[in-house]
């Protein structure tokens, strides 16, 4: 792990990474690992699926770190969870079926198990719907509600207007609503 970078920003980290700077690459991956991950495993379902999807997208900047331009950019997040996303929508398109994982772990104090079952089956509806909504609705809602990302940073993302990502989501709400009506 990095240390003594942490006063340094991205752009500066990026810059270092230029001139082949090992510690600030590795600065950079330690900051910004863990949401990637979370927006990758969002869009694949897979653990391991995920994990290859970060390791490629950080291995491209490592590769050619000028191809993020800060002059272009707002903010290298903004970049890189770009990157993240369309290697994921890459993988989608080349593979075409989602894998959903069923995660039923039962704590020891908590709900019992046939809550936990219950929880679990609501999850997998949900995630299938999700799953079922067509890709730029579900990039929108990705990026929005598991990643986190603010709904400006999102439509940067996904280079659309700030009212069509807001768009986006509210047609995918409608959908999900509608389809989970039935459940209800």
């Amino acid at each position: 792990m990095a240390t003594g970078w942490p006063d340094k920003d991205d752009h500066a980290l990026l810059e270092l990474i230029q001139t082949g700077s090992h510690e600030a690459f590795a600065e950079l991956v330690q900051r910004h690992t863990d949401r990637s991950y979370r927006i990758a495993y969002r869009f694949l379902q897979s653990k391991e699926s995920a994990e290859d999807i970060v390791q490629d997208a950080f291995l491209k900047l490592w590769e050619d770190p000028a191809k993020w331009r800060g002059e272009l950019s707002n903010k290298f997040t903004t970049w890189f969870y770009r990157v993240v996303a369309n290697l994921c929508l890459d993988r989608l398109k080349k593979k075409r079926t989602v894998v959903l994982e069923e995660d039923m772990q039962v704590a020891d104090e908590g709900p019992t198990a046939d809550e936990t079952m219950m929880r679990a089956e609501a999850h997998l509806i949900l995630e299938k719907a999700i799953a079922a909504l067509p890709e730029r609705q579900r990039t929108a809602l990705n990026l929005c509600f598991d990643a986190g990302l603010s709904n400006q940073e999102a439509a940067e993302i996904m280079g659309l207007s700030l009212k069509a990502l807001q768009s986006l989501i509210m047609r995918a709400k409608t959908t999900l609503k509608e389809r989970l009506k039935k459940y209800l």
